[in-house]
C-alpha cells in the first residue's frame, strides 16, 4: 500500500521499503564484515589454535538470543525493539530508557570500531595516509547514504554484501588449496593442537569475538520499514545468523591453519595476511579493496540501526522529541543521523579496535541479558501466540544464562568503560524522571 502525500497535519513516516530477502541481506551484510575481517587475529592472539572454538561459543551465545529476537521481532515490530520489548515485559520507563541508552552506546560503539578497522585496512591501501582522515572520511560517506534513504541504504547493502561475502569464500577456497598442497599444516592439525588451550583462554576469545556475531539485534530496529514484519523478521533473524556463522568458522578454522596465530594477532590486516600467505593468484590490493567494501558496509549498517533507535526512543517520549523529526522529502530521520554522526566521530577518533570492540561486546551482552529476561516474563503472561513465530521456553533463560557467564571474560578495560555507560544512562534516568515530577 502506497503512502499518500503528506499534509500540514500528518507527520511523515518511516516508508516500508524493505521485502523479505533484503532484510535477510540486511542481517547478513550487518553480521559479516568489520567483526570477522578485523577480529580473527585478535582473538588468536587470545584463544590461539583454539581460535574456532572461540567463535563456537560465541555463535551458540549469540544463536540462543536470536531465537529471542525472532519472537519478539515477530511479536511487536517497533523501532526501538529493546527498549520497547522491555517496557512491554515491565511496564517500567525507567528501564526501558536505560536499556534503549545502553542500546544505543553500543551501536555508536559499534560504528566506531568498524572506522577505526576500516583505517587499518586503508593505511595497506594507501600508505601515508593518516588514520583521522580514513576515519572521518567514512563516517562522513556513510552519514550521507543514510540520509539520503532506506531504498538507497538497502541498494548498497546488498551490493556490498555480496562484495565481502565473496572475500571470504576467497580466504576459504584459497585457504583450503594451499592446506591441500601443505602436509605439515591442515585444519584437523589445528583441531587436534586447539585440545590444550584451556577454558579461559577460549571464553576470553568468545567474549571478544562475540562482537563478529552482533547485527542479527539491528535487525528488529528497521521493522517500521519491513513489508509484514510479523511473518517475515524472524524468518529473515534466524537464516542470516546460520549463514554467517557457519562461514565464520570455515574461515576462522582455514586463517589459523594458513598462519600461526601469533602472526594472525600482529596483523592488522589479518584476512589479507592469509591470502597473501594462501595464493599468488589475488592481487593484495584487489583483496584489501573487498575488505573496505566489508567493513564499511557493518558501518552503514549500524549507522541506520543507531540512527532509528533515537527515532524509535524519542517517538516513545524517551529522548527529546526533535531527535524524532523525519525529514520531508527524504523520509529519514535526519537529526538522529547527525547526532550518531557526531558521537561516533568523537569515539572513533579517541579508541583502539580490541577497546571499542570490547566494550560494545559487553553492552550487548548486557542487553541481550535483559531481553531474554523479558521474553521470559512476556511468555508467562501472555502464553503462545500463533500469529508469529515462537521460541521454545527454554531458549530465552539459558540465552540469559550465556550471557551472564560470557561477560567476565571481556577484557578489563571494556568493563570501566561499560560501567561508566550505565551510570550515564541512569543519570539520565533519574534526570528524566524529576523532569517529569516536576
Amino acid at each position: 500500500m502506497k503512502s499518500g502525500p503528506m499534509t500540514d497535519s500528518q507527520p511523515a513516516q518511516l516508508r516500508r521499503s524493505l521485502g523479505f530477502w533484503a532484510l535477510v541481506f540486511y542481517g547478513v551484510g550487518d553480521i559479516l564484515g568489520a567483526g570477522i575481517y578485523a577480529l580473527v587475529g585478535k582473538v588468536a592472539g587470545v584463544a590461539g589454535s583454539a581460535s574456532w572454538a572461540a567463535f563456537g561459543v560465541a555463535l551458540v551465545v549469540a544463536g540462543l538470543t536470536a531465537l529471542t529476537y525472532a519472537e519478539l521481532g515477530g511479536r511487536f515490530p517497533r523501532s526501538a525493539g529493546e527498549s520497547f520489548f522491555t517496557e512491554q515485559a515491565f511496564g517500567r520507563p525507567a528501564l526501558s530508557l536505560l536499556v534503549g541508552w545502553i542500546v544505543l552506546s553500543s551501536g555508536v560503539l559499534s560504528l566506531a570500531t568498524v572506522s577505526v578497522a576500516f583505517g587499518g585496512y586503508m593505511a595497506g591501501l594507501v600508505p601515508g595516509l593518516p588514520p583521522s582522515a580514513t576515519v572521518v572520511g567514512i563516517l562522513l560517506l556513510l552519514a550521507a547514504i543514510n540520509f539520503r534513504g532506506m531504498r538507497e541504504s538497502s541498494t548498497t547493502n546488498i551490493i556490498a554484501t555480496m562484495v565481502e561475502l565473496t572475500g571470504l569464500l576467497i580466504v576459504i577456497v584459497a585457504g583450503a588449496l594451499f592446506l591441500g598442497r601443505s602436509p605439515d599444516a591442515g585444519i584437523l592439525q589445528t583441531i587436534e593442537v586447539s585440545r590444550a588451550v584451556g577454558w579461559t583462554e577460549i571464553a576470553s576469545g568468545a567474549a571478544l569475538g562475540f562482537f563478529a556475531f552482533i547485527g542479527f539485534e539491528d535487525m528488529v530496529n528497521v521493522a517500521e520499514e519491513v513489508k509484514d514484519p510479523e511473518r517475515n523478521m524472524p524468518r529473515a533473524i534466524l537464516i542470516a545468523l546460520c549463514v554467517t556463522g557457519i562461514i565464520y568458522l570455515l574461515v576462522v578454522l582455514v586463517a589459523t591453519s594458513v598462519v600461526a596465530p601469533d602472526e594472525l594477532a600482529a596483523s592488522e590486516a589479518p584476512l589479507l595476511s592469509v591470502v597473501q600467505r594462501a595464493t599468488e593468484v589475488v592481487p593484495d590490493r584487489l583483496f584489501t579493496l573487498i575488505a573496505l567494501f566489508a567493513v564499511a558496509n557493518t558501518g552503514l549498517l549500524n549507522f541506520i540501526m543507531a540512527s532509528r533507535l533515537i527515532y524509535g526512543m524519542s517517538r516513545q517520549g524517551l529522548l527529546p522529541t526533535a531527535l524524532g523529526a523525519v525529514h520531508p522529502k527524504r523520509r529519514t530521520p535526519h537529526l538522529a543521523v547527525l547526532t550518531v554522526l557526531a558521537v561516533a566521530l568523537a569515539l572513533a577518533l579517541s579508541g583502539t579496535l580490541t577497546y571499542l570492540a570490547g566494550t560494545t561486546s559487553l553492552l550487548l551482552l548486557l542487553v541481550f541479558f535483559t531481553v531474554n529476561v523479558s521474553l521470559i516474563v512476556i511468555k508467562r503472561r501472555t502464553g503462545r501466540t500463533s500469529r508469529t513465530f515462537c521460541a521454545p521456553r527454554w531458549a530465552p533463560l539459558i540465552g540469559a544464562l550465556s550471557c551472564l557467564g560470557l561477560m567476565p571474560f571481556v577484557p578489563r578495560s571494556s568493563l570501566i568503560t561499560a560501567g561508566i555507560i550505565v551510570a550515564l544512562g541512569g543519570g539520565l534516568v533519574m534526570l528524566r524522571g524529576q523532569r517529569s515530577a516536576a
